[in-house]
């Protein structure tokens, strides 16, 4: 990063809701000296305070703004439905981007993004954070070393807890389609797609043709047409399964994790903290944190001085695979009244899914489904994807 004389100006597209993040993020690296926030592309102009530093430039056209400001990368941090567009629009002009996950709603407008950006000869960093952890090399090494002997699986938990209002916070939220357009919002596909990459790419099987079936169960407590309370398995060319349990109705909110199952021990792995837990026959536990690299740090690493990047779009193939297989699915299934409660506090109203705590840590220490683990409202499905 020291050979970056020149901050490289940045613009981003979506500032409001998880986009303030980026936002923050890039002033970050402004006091470094490594970019320059250039523009704000946003329906409604932030107001001077929203934009923590001095006066940008803003416009409601993100091509209008690449040309006026000439910027060398977009952040786009917009609906799941624009993404792909939007992402050509700023190869197009040139400018490298960070496109916030999940990448595309559909795997033939993901393909349509990932093969025009290369067309254009700019360079994507899809923005799985998790992927940024010096955890995940350092728990594949302890895998390829055979520390906890031959590789059984991957399981992966989170148990969050969203209320009525986080269905409510835009058009999109919770639903499925939006105007005869793909959105794909559900609980394995955005809020804890993390917890789906992160269990693929300690697997080994980030691109596409690494998955070979996959194993949907999506439910729904809230009334969305989204999932809310899922999980799948994933049947990998290595014949290595992964499996993600998630939900959105818990009792308690929990650091979600990834579990890596030897046949002579595991690794537990809490990717929101950088957290490794190595357990082992003959050993006692060991604990160890790691660091992080930013994702827009290293793509301005990338077009700077040639760093590699750590999450180009072929190493989200697998994960597209996923979101287009639940895609493909039936709707979730609505759980029955019974299976669920109401709780209030305030103003805010939540459902809580009885016993899905449990069930999310032992689909991640099993590997298998809900249906497999007892809980009468879950339904297999199976779809193959050669």
């Amino acid at each position: 990063m020291s050979a970056v004389r020149t901050p490289l100006p940045v613009v981003l597209a979506g500032a409001r809701g998880h986009g303030r993040t980026h936002l923050l993020n890039i002033r970050r690296l402004e006091r470094l000296g490594l970019v320059r926030l250039a523009g704000v592309c946003e329906l409604r102009p932030l107001e001077a305070a929203e934009l923590e530093g001095p006066g940008t430039q803003q416009s409601a056209d993100l091509g209008e703004l690449l040309a006026a400001t000439g910027a060398r990368i977009a952040v786009v941090c917009t609906p799941i439905q624009t993404h792909t567009d939007l992402a050509l629009t700023a190869a197009g002009h040139g400018a490298h981007l960070l496109l916030e996950k999940p990448p595309a709603p559909s795997f033939a407008e993901f393909r349509r993004m990932a093969d025009g950006v290369a067309a254009a000869g700019v360079a994507c960093q899809i923005g799985f954070q998790s992927l940024g952890s010096h955890a995940v090399p350092a728990v594949r090494e302890l895998v390829a070393d055979g520390v906890i002997g031959e590789l059984l699986g991957v399981g992966a938990a989170g148990a969050w807890v969203r209320d009525e209002a986080y269905f409510r916070r835009s058009p999109w939220a919770g639903r499925r389609r939006m105007d005869g357009v793909d959105v794909v919002d559900g609980a394995l596909t955005n809020p804890l797609a993390h917890a789906v990459a992160t269990a693929l790419a300690l697997a080994g099987s980030t691109r596409a043709e690494d998955v070979v079936s996959i194993e949907p169960e999506l439910l729904r407590a809230y009334a969305i047409e989204s999932d809310d309370t899922s999980c799948v398995r994933i049947g990998t060319a290595r014949g290595v399964p992964v499996t993600v349990a998630a939900t959105l109705c818990a009792e308690t909110n929990s650091e979600p994790y990834v579990v890596v199952h030897g046949t002579r021990g595991r690794i537990t792995f809490w990717y929101k903290q950088d957290r490794v837990l190595l357990q082992r026959g003959g050993h006692g536990p060991e604990e160890t944190v790691h660091g992080r690299t930013d994702l827009l740090e290293n793509l301005v690493g990338h077009v700077a001085g040639g760093e590699a990047l750590c999450v180009p779009p072929e190493e989200t193939g697998a994960f597209m695979r996923v979101v287009e297989a639940i895609r493909l699915a039936p709707d979730p299934v609505r759980l029955p009244d019974a299976c669920w409660r109401v709780e209030a506090s305030g103003a805010a109203s939540r459902r809580i899914v009885h016993g899905v705590d449990s069930l999310v840590a032992a689909s991640a220490d099993t590997l298998g489904l809900y249906s497999e683990l007892g809980a009468p409202w879950a339904l297999p499905t199976t779809v193959e994807t050669r």
